[in-house]
């Protein structure tokens, strides 16, 4: 099938209504690539902000106080909106399709994509790709639940690099990449999908339009997805995961510029792909030992939210580990984490909503010190001070195991945060 042959695919179909439901970074970026593709809609957003609403009406957008079922042909839904939203399947009852900001892009442009997803590292695999590509001579971005997003960059760039979510997964249709990366399936956000298999189900969602002519980069070490992609009929393009998660995600994106240029009809440099890993990017808040104390080295790894990233990060930290713990849980099973807590971890220190509750599993086995009263900053500043105090060599560890919504913008502010912290901390030790 070709995108023409798309139902609501290019070209555009006339008079179609549509409805953008949710803003924010992903509704925005859709909204301006409605208007450069000349297609109309109505907005709308339950927590609309007044900055938001303004941007959309100097885009020539009008809001939608109360969508009405049957008022709509087309829904393209923000991410962050649960598959099962009551408002949305009101509206697909009413006759609306709804569809997400990767499977609108896909109709409407003919950009190839690269997509990538994985329980840990697609952010950095992401990077790592569109790095690999320039290196090759492509003229590669990235997008997706990377900033920006996939509709603000996909109609000027000759390839992009696309991270996904299992949120914007669950919504395609007839989407398909011409190189689809899997990096891990692991356990995460059991508290939107429910369950480990719904999440699978998701991520692997990225795979379910392959045919013959695209390229399947996998993780040839984890079963839950050699078992997924059994029946694909993509070229595979396996690789071996690495013990350093940023050799892992370079493996992979390497492979990923390497069966897009065979694609494309070329043969690649193999010597360009080599020294392109020496001047790849690091992303800020992934595991970085950036700062040292004595003894004590502080490492940085904000965006270890999952189970498996968390392992990972306990694992290659100098024991003993300061483990600071907490935010929005996201319904990760802590128990699995019982066993390496109990050989790394000297003292956990929870800060956020729900770092207390999270760290119950691991009280009467392991120094447990809850920061309830402190949020933000002070939470953070507190916890290096707890540390230090406890601690005469080995890390202090920030992996939080939960999102950071509830103290700070993103993962990004908690990591730039953390980091102030431990530099003002470094000055009043005397360390220069």
């Amino acid at each position: 099938m070709s995108r023409a042959d798309i139902p609501g695919g290019t070209p555009a179909v006339a008079g179609a209504r549509r409805l953008v439901y949710g803003l924010s970074r992903s509704g925005l970026g859709v909204l301006g690539y409605l208007k450069r593709h000349g297609m109309m809609a109505h907005f709308y957003d339950n927590n609309l902000t007044a900055e938001d609403a303004r941007e959309a009406q100097v885009l020539g957008f009008q809001p939608d106080p109360s969508p009405r079922a049957g008022a709509y042909d087309q829904v393209i839904a923000a991410p962050g909106v649960p598959i099962n939203h009551p408002q949305l399947e009101a509206l697909r009852q009413g006759g609306a399709e709804i569809i997400g900001e990767a499977e609108l892009v896909y109709r409407h442009s003919n950009t190839p994509l690269i997509g990538i997803t994985g329980t840990a590292g697609k952010t950095s695999c992401t990077l790592f790709t569109a790095h690999f590509l320039q290196a090759l001579g492509f003229k590669a971005v990235v997008g997706g639940n990377i900033d920006p997003p996939l509709a603000s960059v996909a109609d000027d760039a000759e390839v992009v690099a696309t991270e996904l979510s299992s949120f914007q997964l669950e919504r395609i249709v007839h989407f398909h990449p011409r190189v689809a990366v899997l990096l891990l399936l692991g356990i995460d956000h059991l508290d939107r999908h429910g369950t480990v298999e719904a999440y699978h189900a998701a991520k692997l969602n990225l795979i379910k339009n392959l045919t013959s002519s695209d390229a399947l980069v996998y993780n040839a070490k984890d079963s839950k997805i050699v078992a997924g992609i059994a029946r694909s009929p993509a070229k595979p393009y396996p690789f071996e995961p690495a013990d350093n998660p940023r050799e892992t995600n370079l493996r992979a994106a390497e492979q990923a510029a390497l069966a897009y240029a065979e694609l494309m009809g070329q043969t690649p440099s193999r010597q360009a792909l080599h020294k392109a890993w020496d001047s790849a990017p690091r992303p800020p808040g992934r595991f970085e030992v950036f700062a040292q104390i004595g003894q004590v080295v502080f490492i940085d790894d904000s965006i270890a939210t999952r189970i498996d990233s968390v392992r990972m990060a306990l694992e290659a930290a100098r024991a003993p580990v300061a483990w600071i713990l907490g935010g929005v849980d996201k319904g990760a099973p802590v128990e699995e984490l019982l066993e390496v807590v109990g050989r790394k971890v000297r003292v956990i220190l929870t800060v956020g909503k729900d770092g207390p509750r999270m760290a119950d599993a691991f009280r009467g086995s392991t120094e447990v010190i809850d920061l309830p009263e402190a949020q933000g900053r002070k939470a953070l500043e507190h916890g290096v001070q707890e540390a230090l105090r406890r601690l005469d060599k080995g890390s202090v560890l920030l992996a939080p195991l939960a999102t950071s919504f509830d103290q700070f913008k993103d993962y990004k502010e908690r990591s730039q945060v953390f980091r102030e912290v431990v530099r003002q901390a470094q000055k009043e030790a005397g360390v220069k």
